[in-house]
C-alpha cells in the first residue's frame, strides 16, 4: 500500500482523509494541520468519520516528510496563502513524495505558468524524484474532463459552457465568502477574488487545457462580473447574518476566445442565499449546488452532475468529488513516475476495488 499523507483538515481536508482511508492501494500514515487546537486529535474526529484511525494529528511538517511518505494530498487553501502553499508543496516534492492538490491555480495548466511557480516544481522533481498534479477545486473535472468527455458525444460543436451554481447557505467557510468573494459586504467594496484579470488568473488554466484538447488557438481570454445586493437580511447557519443591500449574489465568466467569440466558458453563479438573483441559473430540484456542462452544437447536450455529502450538504460533495478525482490519482501518478502532471495527462480512474467499500 502507498503510504499517504494528508496535509490540511478544513473543507477539503476532511473529503481526502475519508477519500484516503477508503482507497484500497493507500494507507493514511499522517495528518499535517496548522491550528495547535486539532494536534494529537485522531484523523477520523476530524474528519467526521467514526473511528479512531489510530493516526494522531500533528504539525511537526519536518518529521512527516523525513518518514519518506509515497504520497502527500496537500488540502491546505492557497486562496490567501499562494507563495506559501506553492513553498510547502515544493518542500513535499522535493521529498520526493507524490503530491495531488488543487490549491495551485497556476499549475492547473502548468505548461502556460508563470515561470515563478513553474521553474520551482520542475527543479524539485529534478532533484527529488517527486512529482504534482494540480487540479480544481471548483471541480477540476467539472472544467476539463467532464466537457471534454461530453464534447466528443456530438457531430459539431461551437461552444463549451461549464457551470458551477452554488448556494453558500450551508458554507463554512467564513474568511473566503465574506472578504474573499465579498458577501455580506457593501456592493462598493471590491472583493479580491473578483478584481480584474483574477479569475483568469484562476480559471484560465483550464480554459487553456480545454482549448489544447479540442485543437484549438485561442485569440485570448477574457472575463465579466454580474453582482447582486440581497434584497432582505439573511441569516445562514454557519456564518450568521448578511444584511440588505449588501452584495448577495455574484456571477462571473472566464470566456475562452476563437475566431472572436466566445467559444470556451467557465462560469460561475453563487448565491449567499436562495432568495438573491432568482432569475440567475439555479440547480435542479432546489438544491443548493450543481455543476453543468452545456455543449452547443449538433445535438445540443446538457449534463447536470449533483454531489452530496456530510448529511446531504453539496458544497462538502462538490469538495468530495474534487478530491476523490485527486486521490484516486495517486496511485497512477506513483507507476508514472516523477513529473509534473495536468488534467489532460491524468486519466480518470473507475473505482476498481472500491465497488460496496464501506
Amino acid at each position: 500500500m502507498i503510504p499517504t499523507v494528508v496535509w490540511g483538515t478544513g473543507n477539503v481536508g476532511r473529503a481526502a482523509v475519508r477519500a484516503v482511508e477508503a482507497h484500497p492501494a493507500l494507507r493514511l500514515t499522517a495528518v499535517l494541520v496548522h491550528d495547535p487546537a486539532k494536534v494529537g486529535r485522531d484523523a477520523a474526529e476530524l474528519a467526521h468519520l467514526t473511528g479512531p484511525l489510530g493516526v494522531a494529528a500533528t504539525d511537526d511538517v519536518d518529521a512527516v516528510l523525513a518518514a519518506g511518505p509515497r504520497a502527500v494530498v496537500y488540502a491546505a487553501s492557497g486562496d490567501l496563502r499562494p507563495d506559501d502553499a506553492l513553498a510547502d508543496v515544493v518542500r513535499a516534492v522535493r521529498a520526493g513524495a507524490v503530491v495531488v492538490t488543487p490549491s495551485l491555480y497556476p499549475l492547473y495548466d502548468w505548461r502556460g505558468a508563470p515561470p515563478e511557480f513553474r521553474d520551482p516544481v520542475l527543479a524539485a522533481v529534478a532533484e527529488g524524484g517527486g512529482s504534482l498534479f494540480a487540479s480544481g477545486v471548483d471541480p477540476g473535472w467539472g472544467n476539463d474532463v467532464l466537457p471534454l468527455l461530453v464534447s466528443g458525444l456530438g457531430s459539431t460543436v461551437d461552444a463549451v459552457r461549464c457551470q458551477e451554481i452554488f448556494d453558500y447557505t450551508t458554507y463554512d467557510q467564513e474568511e473566503s465568502v465574506r472578504h474573499l468573494i465579498g458577501m455580506g459586504q457593501p456592493m462598493a467594496y471590491e472583493p479580491p477574488m473578483l478584481a480584474p484579470s483574477v479569475p483568469t488568473m484562476v480559471w484560465g488554466g483550464q480554459i487553456r487545457l480545454m482549448a489544447r484538447a479540442l485543437g484549438v488557438t485561442l485569440d485570448g481570454i477574457d472575463e465579466g462580473v454580474d453582482r447582486r445586493a440581497l434584497d432582505a437580511t439573511v441569516r445562514t447557519r454557519a456564518m450568521g447574518e448578511f444584511a440588505a443591500g449588501t452584495q448577495g449574489a455574484v456571477r462571473f465568466e472566464v470566456r475562452g476566445l476563437v475566431g472572436g467569440a466566445p467559444r470556451i466558458v467557465i462560469e460561475h453563479v453563487t448565491r449567499v442565499h436562495a432568495s438573491c438573483a432568482p432569475d440567475w441559473p439555479t440547480p435542479p430540484g432546489g438544491g443548493d449546488g450543481a455543476h453543468r456542462v452545456i455543449i452547443e452544437g449538433r445535438p445540443r447536450i446538457e449534463v447536470t452532475v449533483e454531489a452530496a455529502d456530510e448529511d446531504g450538504n453539496s458544497s462538502a460533495g462538490g469538495n468530495a468529488t474534487a478530491v476523490g478525482r485527486l486521490v484516486n490519482a495517486v496511485d497512477w501518478l506513483v507507476d508514472a513516475g516523477p513529473g509534473l502532471y495536468d488534467a489532460l495527462d491524468v486519466p480518470l480512474r473507475p473505482a476498481a476495488g472500491r465497488l460496496g467499500r464501506k
